[in-house]
């Protein structure tokens, strides 16, 4: 691995399908502000929730809406690679999750684990090339349930792909909206724990983020976890600004690969 990149920078950002949601902005489009924020935060990997593929209506009712999807509109010239996994599909288009990056992702699989119908849910799982590692990057990007039970099965879903799909010895990040809000954190005992993960806020301040609303944060919704990186520093990016562009604060990570 001599010359190959070690440290990565990764964002997770649940951007609420491109509008603001604050009262005073409510329902405008955000993807311009949206895009140039992304490209300050300047990450190598960005993990996207709530992407819309494409919606027929939007696209008529708002002139500056990008005649390309949303992922591809943001990724722009800065994340040369990157995968979309459609979950839920309407009349009018259909939304999922995202994830842009500067390294080639040579493989990718979006996996369906709705709990319900009314709820459509998947794991975008992508294998990134990153130069020089003997391993490829795996990469997960995840929306989980609102729903208690849904949330079990769906990380129970998550564990067993992992555990089937990715080598022990291979880098591994998870990351997304976890909707995990209850105190004993049920990601972390369920997933992490048993796959010898660890929660880049957990490790650096004990508990993760507090991520929504983004205006003034208070659950702690959001999750970063890897395997096989040590974390030199974390960040939630929060405030007036943020919160006119997603409910979510986006949380950012900076990692070291570790060596083996």
């Amino acid at each position: 691995m001599a010359g190959a990149p070690q440290q990565l920078s990764v964002a997770t950002y649940n951007i609420h399908k491109g509008f603001s949601v604050t009262p005073l902005f409510a329902r405008r489009p955000t993807l311009h502000a949206l895009r140039e924020q992304l490209r300050l935060l300047g990450t190598d990997l960005v993990f996207l929730q709530e992407v819309v593929g494409a919606h027929a209506v939007h696209a008529a009712r708002h002139r500056d809406w990008p005649v390309q999807s949303q992922y591809e509109y943001l990724a722009d010239s800065l994340w040369h690679s990157h995968a979309y996994g459609k979950n839920a599909v309407y009349d009018a288009g259909h939304h999922g999750n995202a994830v842009l990056s500067r390294y080639p992702i040579t493989r990718w699989d979006n996996e369906d684990v709705s709990a319900h119908r009314f709820e459509r849910r998947g794991l975008l799982h992508c294998e990134i090339a990153v130069p020089g590692w003997s391993f490829p990057l795996h990469c997960v990007c995840v929306h989980l349930a609102l729903t208690a039970r849904g949330r079990g099965l769906q990380l129970e879903r998550l564990r067993q792909r992992i555990e089937r799909l990715v080598p022990s010895g291979a880098p591994l990040i998870v990351a997304g909206d976890f909707n995990d809000w209850y105190w004993r954190h049920r990601a972390t005992q369920e997933l992490a724990l048993p796959l010898n993960m660890h929660e880049v806020f957990e490790l650096k301040g004990g508990v993760p983020a507090r991520s929504f609303p983004a205006m003034l944060p208070l659950l702690r919704l959001d999750r970063i976890y890897v395997r096989g990186f040590s974390v030199r520093e974390v960040r939630v990016h929060h405030g007036r600004h943020w919160g006119r562009i997603s409910d979510h604060a986006p949380l950012t990570a900076q990692l070291e690969r570790l060596p083996g």
